[in-house]
């Protein structure tokens, strides 16, 4: 489903109830409804989120989750150059982002910007805590990726390093995120 097929639906509660309900993926909730959005790849820039993606959060809080571990094992642009993050299920993990406060109609954007519903990406609910140790449900996106991690670009690398500075992104993170090579 092409771009503009996706942000035409995503202007439309019903339809795009019928939409995801054709894909498996339930859709509740009035529109006006607030939820937490964990960013853990490009999204925590404010370039790539609020810029690009045109969300305008009504809060955000650096967060994290654990039982998951950071992956770059999709296939990006140029293939074979890039891999965007992902993450994985582990249990000894956590990952670090933004969580960010948005209505669910700005999350049928966010997932319109995205391709979700869609062969790449797909919804998942699951428990982060705040810096602050305080519990939110969040969703974020998860995918099916290579078996090999690859390298993130150094743009997109980029992205994630200042994002997370800019979110303020605990010391250790922020070391792990220097610590990524890049595609050469």
């Amino acid at each position: 489903m092409n771009i503009r097929w996706r942000r035409w639906l995503a202007r439309s509660w019903w339809l795009s109830r019928l939409h995801y309900r054709l894909r498996g993926i339930p859709l509740t909730g009035p529109p006006t409804d607030e939820v937490w959005y964990f960013a853990f790849g490009a999204n925590m820039h404010d370039s790539a989120f609020r810029e690009r993606r045109g969300m305008r959060p009504l809060d955000w809080r650096p967060g994290r989750v654990a039982g998951y571990r950071l992956r770059f094992n999709l296939e990006g642009r140029p293939k074979g150059r890039a891999a965007p993050a992902n993450i994985a299920p582990d249990p000894q993990a956590e990952v670090w982002g933004v969580l960010y406060k948005i209505t669910r109609r700005d999350l049928l954007r966010l997932d319109a910007t995205e391709g979700v519903p869609g062969r790449r990406y797909r919804p998942i609910w699951l428990q982060a805590e705040d810096i602050e140790g305080q519990p939110r449900v969040a969703v974020t996106y998860l995918a099916e990726g290579k078996e090999q991690d690859g390298h993130p670009s150094l743009r997109y690398l980029a992205l994630l390093r200042e994002g997370a500075r800019a979110h303020g992104l605990p010391a250790h993170w922020l070391r792990m995120l220097d610590d990524v090579r890049p595609a050469e």
